[in-house]
C-alpha cells in the first residue's frame, strides 16, 4: 500500500512540473516581429514589362542644350492645339538658335526668341507654318476615354487629383472640367495677358515648388521626362521675373526635334511607369506611409506633385 504523502507529494510535485514547463512554453512563444513593408524602391524593382509604357515618338521632343538633352513629353489630349502648334514650330526649324531667356528662383525656366521683348520688324523670329496666337487650352471637358487614377488625397486646388496616362491632372465633376497641373517638371505656354497671346512659341519648365495657383490659367502641354538636371542648375537671373540681363548670360538652345524625325541610332529610348496599374497604387500608398528605419511618423497623405513618375531607359534592340 503506498503512502498517502508520497501520493500526495507526487501529484502536487507533477502539477509544478506542468506549470513551469507551460510557463517556459509560453515565454519562448514571443509573437514575431511585423514584417516591414516593402519601400517605393523594392516595389518598383518588382515592375513587369506591363508595368512601363514607352513614349510616343511623335509626341516627344529632344531640346538639345550645350550640356546635354532634355526630352519633353508633349500632351495632344489636353492641349491638342498648343502639341500641334509646337510639332509644327520644331518641324521648321523655328527654336533652334534661339535661347533660355528666363531663371527665376524656385519658380520656372523659359525660353524663347531673345528679340521677342522688342518686337521690331525684321528682328524678331518669323514663323512660316506656326500660329502666332491660338484659343485657350487651360482645361478640357471631361471624357471617360481619358485615363484617370484618382488619388485620394485631399487637394487645395482641384476636387479630384490624380493622373491621366503619366501627367498630374486636376478634375471637377461639377463643371466637367479637367486640366493638367503646375507641378515639378511641367511645360507651359507662356502669354502676355490676352487669352490668346500664348502660341508655344515661348515655352516654360516647372523647376520650384509647384506653382498651382497657375492651374487653369496658362495652357500646359506636356512634362520633362528627362534633363531636369540640366535645367534646374542654371544660373538665376538677376532682372525682373528672374529674365537674363545680358545677352551672354542666356543659354542658347542647339535645336529641338521630334523623337520620329530622329534617326534610330540617335534617340534617348526611354519608357514611362503606368499610372494606370495595380502596382502604381501600391507604389502610391509606399510613399504615403513610408516606412523603414528613419520614419518615425508616417504621413499617412501624399500631395499629387510629390508622386514621382519613374522612368527609365530602354536599350534599343
Amino acid at each position: 500500500m503506498l503512502n498517502p504523502c508520497y501520493v500526495r507529494c507526487a501529484i502536487v510535485a507533477g502539477l509544478l512540473v506542468s506549470t513551469i514547463a507551460s510557463t517556459t512554453v509560453f515565454a519562448q512563444s514571443k509573437p514575431p516581429a511585423p514584417k516591414a513593408k516593402p519601400t517605393y524602391s523594392e516595389l518598383l524593382a518588382t515592375a513587369t514589362a506591363a508595368d512601363w509604357r514607352a513614349l510616343d515618338l511623335e509626341n516627344t521632343l529632344y531640346m538639345d542644350l550645350p550640356t546635354g538633352r532634355v526630352v519633353i513629353e508633349l500632351n495632344a489630349a489636353y492641349a491638342p492645339a498648343h502639341a500641334n502648334n509646337v510639332r509644327t514650330l520644331v518641324r521648321e526649324g523655328y527654336f533652334d538658335g534661339l535661347a533660355i531667356l528666363r531663371s527665376q528662383d524656385n519658380y520656372v525656366v523659359q525660353w524663347g526668341d531673345p528679340e521677342s521683348e522688342n518686337a521690331e520688324p525684321g528682328k524678331t523670329r518669323s514663323m512660316k507654318l506656326g500660329k502666332n496666337t491660338l484659343i485657350p487650352e487651360y482645361t478640357r471637358p471631361l471624357d471617360s476615354k481619358l485615363p484617370f487614377t484618382r488619388l485620394p488625397d485631399i487637394d487645395g486646388y482641384a476636387p479630384q487629383v490624380g493622373f491621366s496616362n503619366g501627367f498630374p491632372v486636376g478634375r471637377n465633376p461639377k463643371t466637367n472640367q479637367t486640366w493638367l497641373t503646375h507641378c515639378y517638371g511641367m511645360v507651359g505656354a507662356g502669354r502676355d495677358n490676352d487669352d490668346n497671346s500664348g502660341s508655344g512659341a515661348e515655352l516654360y519648365v516647372v523647376t520650384g515648388h509647384a506653382p498651382r495657383h497657375l492651374d487653369r490659367n496658362i495652357a500646359v502641354l506636356g512634362r520633362v521626362v528627362q534633363g531636369m538636371s540640366l535645367i534646374s542648375v542654371l544660373p538665376r537671373g538677376t532682372a525682373a521675373l528672374g529674365f537674363y540681363e545680358k545677352p551672354e548670360q542666356r543659354v542658347p538652345i542647339k535645336s529641338i526635334r521630334i523623337a520620329v524625325d530622329v534617326p534610330a541610332a540617335e534617340r534617348t529610348n526611354l519608357e514611362v511607369i503606368r499610372t494606370d496599374t495595380r502596382l502604381f497604387t501600391t507604389l502610391v500608398e509606399a510613399l504615403r506611409n513610408r516606412g523603414g528605419p528613419w520614419y518615425k511618423v508616417p504621413a499617412g497623405h501624399i500631395e499629387l506633385c510629390n508622386v514621382p513618375i519613374a522612368v527609365r531607359a530602354v536599350v534599343s534592340k
